[in-house]
Formats: C-alpha cells, sequence, structure tokens
C-alpha cells in the first residue's frame, strides 16, 4: 500500500512539474492561472506541449557524457575512449548489471510518450482561426502519434517487450497491475500507430522554418527498421527467450522462428523507398561528386535529401571536441579500433584481411594486394593520402578516408601526427589521448574552429535512406536469396561511395556476409552496429575479446615502424546471454514489481 501511494503521489508531481515546465517555457505571466484544458485552447500553447513531446529524442550524437542516452557506439567494436569513468567503458569491462544500468533510457522514452499522450488528450481543445485549421490540427495529431510509436521503438530496441502506454496516466489508475506487454503486440501497436501517422503527415517539409518535424517518411522509416529487427535471430523465436514468462505466466518473445517476418520486412523497406523517392528523397550526391565528398558531407550538410528523420542540436562542438587532435583544440577522444578499420575494402573491392590469427596478427588476402610493411612513396594524386603514410591506409575504401584521421592523414590543412612523440601523440598528452592510433573523421565538421571558439549547426539524421536500401536488400536476401533487387540497392550504396559493385553469383549466404560488411562500413558510427551485433546474435563473438590498436607509446616521426605494430589496447568482456538486453533498472522494477526483468539479469 505504500509503494501504490508512493507512485501515485509520484505521478501526480511529475504531471503537474510537466504543467508547470510548459507553462514556463511558454513565458506564462506570474499573474496568470492557466490549467492545461486552459492552455490547450490557446494554439500557441498547445504547440508548446507539442515541441516538449519531441525533447526525448536521443541524444545519438553523443557518444559519452551524454552515455546513458547513447552508450551503444562505444559498447560495440567500432570505438574506444581514454575515459574509464563512461558507461559505455563499463559496458565494456562486463560491469553492466540492474542496479548500475543507466536509467534514461528508459525513463527519458516513457517521458516522451507521457507528453505524447498529454497531448493527444487535449488537442481537441484547441481552438480553430483563419490561420489554423483542422488540416493543420491533424498534421499535429500525426506528429505526436509518430513520436509516441517512436519512443515505444527506442525502448523495444533496447529492452525488448515494453509496457504499451496509449493513454495518459491517472493517479487512480492500478499501477500494480502494470504488465510487459508482449513482443508482437507492442510490434503490432507500434506499426499501428505508425500507419496511421503516414496518413496524417506530409512526405516532405515546405516551410525551413518546420525542418525537423516528423514527417511520414519517418514513419515509413521506423516501420521498416522495426520489421527487419522483428524478423532478425535477436526476435524471431530466439531459444534464450522462450521460456521467459512474466507473473502471469504470459511468454513475452515469439515461441518458434517464422520466415514470414523477413516477406514482411522486405514488403515495408521496398514501401518505405518508392514512397520516399516519389516524394523526391535520393541518396546524397556533393555538387563534386566525388566519393569521398559524397559520403563525409552526408553527415555535415544540414536537411539534406537523404536523411528521412532528423535531431537538431543547435550549434555545438560536442563532436569537434571529441574528434579534433589537440593541435586543432581536440581532445583526440574518438578513436576508431582497429577492426574497424580492417573492415575496409580496397578501391577495386577485395577484401584485405579475412580473419585473425590467435595473436590477433591478420590473415591477409593475398589477392588484395594489401600490405602493413613499408610506405607510401610519392602523394595521392587525389589527395587521400601523402607520401610516408603507412601502405597499410592506401588504396582504400574512399568512405575510410571520409570516416578515418590515421597517422599522417590531412585534416584541416594539419597534417596529423599521431606517433608517441608526434604533435598529436601520447607523449605529454595527459588525460585527452588517442587510445588506438585513429581519429573519428565522421561527423567532424571542417568548418568549426575550436581555437577560435566558431561552430556549426549540427543535426542527425536518426532514419536516411541509404540504410534503408541496405535493409531491403538484406530481408530480400534472407526472404527470397540474392535476386536482382538485392544488388541493385547494395550496388546504389557502393556506387555513391565510388566502389565497384558486388561480384556476380553470390549464394544466400556470401551475400548475407556482403552486406553485413556493407553496413559496417556504410552505417558505422550511427548507432546502428550494436543493434546490429545484437539482432545477429553475434554479439558475444564481436563484442569480447582483444581490441587493438597501433603502438601509440612508439614512434618518432611519421615512416617509425615501431608505431605501426598491432597492439592489445584492452580486453573486453560480454556476459553471454544476458547483455543481449539491457536490464531495466532496478529502482524501476522495485516500483511496479509486475513489470519483471529481462531474462538472465536476476
Amino acid at each position: 500500500m505504500r509503494r501504490a501511494k508512493y507512485i501515485i503521489w509520484f505521478l501526480i508531481v511529475a504531471i503537474s512539474s510537466f504543467v508547470t515546465s510548459c507553462a514556463d517555457y511558454l513565458d506564462k505571466a506570474p499573474e496568470e492561472d492557466l490549467t492545461i484544458e486552459e492552455a490547450f485552447r490557446q494554439r500557441k500553447y498547445a504547440e508548446g506541449f507539442l515541441m516538449g513531446a519531441y525533447s526525448d529524442l536521443p541524444f545519438e550524437y553523443m557518444f559519452v557524457e551524454q552515455a546513458d542516452i547513447n552508450p551503444f557506439v562505444l559498447a560495440s567494436d567500432e570505438l574506444n575512449v581514454p575515459w574509464p569513468d563512461k558507461f559505455g567503458k563499463l559496458m565494456n569491462r562486463g560491469a553492466m548489471n540492474p542496479y548500475n544500468a543507466t536509467g534514461r533510457l528508459w525513463i527519458n522514452m516513457y517521458e516522451g510518450i507521457r507528453k505524447a499522450n498529454l497531448f493527444l488528450e487535449y488537442i481537441h481543445l484547441t481552438e480553430l482561426d483563419k490561420n489554423f485549421t483542422q488540416e493543420d490540427k491533424d498534421v499535429w495529431i500525426g506528429e505526436a502519434i509518430l513520436l509516441r510509436a517512436l519512443y515505444h521503438y527506442y525502448v523495444v530496441r533496447t529492452y525488448g517487450p515494453c509496457v504499451i502506454l496509449d493513454r495518459v496516466m491517472m493517479p487512480n489508475d492500478d499501477f500494480m497491475q502494470m504488465y510487459r506487454n508482449t513482443l508482437d503486440e507492442c510490434v503490432e501497436f507500434i506499426l499501428k500507430e505508425l500507419d496511421r501517422a503516414i496518413d496524417m503527415l506530409p512526405m516532405q517539409i515546405t516551410d525551413r522554418t518546420q525542418l525537423g518535424r516528423v514527417t511520414a517518411a519517418g514513419a515509413y522509416a521506423v516501420k521498416a527498421r522495426l520489421l527487419l529487427y522483428r524478423a532478425s535471430d535477436l526476435w524471431n523465436g530466439n531459444p534464450l527467450y522462450k521460456d521467459f514468462t512474466d507473473s502471469r505466466g504470459v511468454h513475452l518473445f515469439p515461441q518458434e522462428k517464422d520466415p514470414v517476418w523477413w516477406e514482411r520486412a522486405a514488403e515495408a523497406h521496398l514501401e518505405c523507398i518508392t514512397a520516399c523517392e516519389k516524394a523526391g528523397y535520393k541518396l546524397y550526391r556533393d555538387p563534386s561528386n566525388d566519393p569521398i565528398a559524397n559520403y563525409s558531407n552526408l553527415f555535415i550538410e544540414d536537411f539534406n535529401c537523404e536523411a528521412l528523420m532528423y535531431y537538431n542540436f543547435g550549434n555545438t562542438s560536442w563532436g569537434e571536441s571529441c574528434s579534433f587532435p589537440r593541435t586543432l583544440g581536440g581532445w583526440a577522444g574518438y578513436n576508431p579500433t582497429q577492426a574497424q578499420v580492417d573492415a575496409y575494402e580496397m578501391a577495386d573491392g577485395t577484401i584485405p584481411i579475412t580473419g585473425y590469427n590467435a595473436d590477433g596478427a591478420p590473415i591477409i588476402n593475398p589477392e588484395s594486394n594489401y600490405t602493413e610493411v613499408g610506405f607510401a612513396m610519392e602523394d595521392d594524386p587525389q589527395g587521400r593520402w601523402k607520401a610516408g603514410v603507412s601502405n597499410m591506409y592506401v588504396n582504400r575504401d574512399p568512405r575510410f578516408y571520409a570516416t578515418i584521421n590515421f597517422n599522417g592523414a590531412v585534416f584541416k590543412d594539419h597534417q596529423i601526427q599521431l606517433w608517441n612523440t608526434g604533435a598529436d601523440g601520447l607523449a605529454g598528452a595527459g588525460r585527452d589521448y588517442c587510445t588506438t592510433g585513429y581519429l573519428l573523421r565522421k561527423h567532424a565538421d571542417p568548418n568549426v574552429n575550436l581555437l577560435l571558439g566558431h561552430l556549426t549547426r549540427k543535426t542527425w539524421a536518426l532514419f536516411r535512406l541509404g540504410e534503408v536500401y541496405l535493409g531491403y536488400a538484406e530481408a530480400l536476401n534472407e526472404a527470397e536469396g540474392p535476386v536482382d533487387d538485392v544488388y541493385k540497392y547494395v550496388n546504389l550504396i557502393r556506387d555513391r561511395a565510388g566502389m565497384p559493385a558486388l561480384p556476380e553469383g553470390l549464394t544466400k549466404e556470401q551475400m548475407r556476409d556482403r552486406i553485413r560488411r556493407e553496413r559496417r562500413v556504410e552505417l558505422c558510427y550511427e548507432t546502428h552496429r550494436y543493434f546490429d551485433c545484437h539482432r545477429w546474435m553475434i554479439a558475444h563473438e564481436t563484442e569480447v575479446g582483444p581490441v587493438y590498436g597501433m603502438n601509440i607509446a612508439a614512434g618518432e616521426s611519421l615512416s617509425d615502424p615501431a608505431f605501426y605494430k598491432r597492439t592489445l589496447v584492452e580486453t573486453r568482456v560480454f556476459p553471454y546471454p544476458q547483455y543481449y538486453l539491457f536490464p531495466i533498472m532496478q529502482e524501476e522494477i522495485d516500483k511496479v514489481p509486475t513489470l519483471v526483468q529481462n531474462p538472465y539479469w536476476l
């Protein structure tokens, strides 16, 4: 009874706080005493509530510091950082548990759901006028419906089956009878809501003052990705979760593997592609059509033709501070792993490294002409590398040069010096230093000047068309094998990047491997790798064991071979199988014990 009273009191305070915060946001005069009903009668106040529902979109742009929002890039095999106190590093050590697992992932998404529910509960009160028609109101309603579905998706993506909240919870509701819905109930609820939003929203934003608001294009993309996840091994008849039930004995996960989900996923992706291309979305290409610029500027140019849903961060230097070398005013802290570097093909499409020996040494494909011996004798005519750079970095996929700043790479007219005694090296670095011998170039805007305090506006594409192309290829290959459309959509991505088409005659299994490799390169550092490896059920192989980089404690010059020795950075731990799903924070379980903790975390 005491716990029930506490939950009711907490909800009343939460709702009151939300109303108060919205009133503050809307500059309510001190003498005013608006109820929520009175506030919603005025259009500007109602829109303020809607904008509040946007505020809980995940900060995927921030891989650390706001790590309780996006620890996933650091938790994957893509990245390392020098700061041991970040939550992603705790995950790397295998030390996450229900008592220390960040709760904001769960809480923030349900805050967003609550705000959307409040808006949908009261928007009918908002008065119409000549500048605000029923059609305008319907678009707002569609936005709130899409946001509510999106927040449910984010909970499911991280925790699996969630509690569906499609209404405003009131103090007299029985919170002690709140149960997690089954996975398929969650999936079908989200899909239904997305279809509602698609019918109510425009495909494109034509008023530039409204850029960043959600559209039907974004709803199509969420629908496609959700079905891709549902079809994948983690959620599709996974034997690890077959016996997982709640306190009522309800099985929360599907009991049997069903290939139909791959067909549904393929259909949803094709539906998304067709609708988006008809509305004018397309793969972004720089005006120069240079392959490196095609890829790098995709993540720099705001509101470009490829992004289907954005989060607007405003003017910030966070990514640049984490990525730039110290001589450019950065912290040198976003460090790609050697495994990510190894994933890039050669420029002719051959795969340079096919595996690893027990000591971490690479198994080199002799047909690729890849070598880790020697240095470039002259500058590349296209400017991709300079003379003296290790041959490891010569003639790679153009996306490598758009993503990775390696030792000797030129960035902002500065040749990066990551060897030990170099200007950007370990010697004298203090707490902020490059741990792997690589810095993340992707997302870093060269127009930012940290030393002068010159910033640029940042937007983060939560969903983009290139991802949908690769999702369609994957789903279609799983449903039908490597048919023509599978090749078509992977090759469209490769062509934009200046890479040759895939070889003909691949088997279904070979195509699966090539699609996974393509996702690893094309979608890196966009919060995909972690969830891809989890849904493919390979995370216990990719997120465990040794992480390698270059020998940052050695080297006296750019062409000193001592620096280019593969060196152990750390050894990571993946507690199997509990790490496949995040644990719900124990304090949330304590509040509502009927929620039931995820499998293997008790």
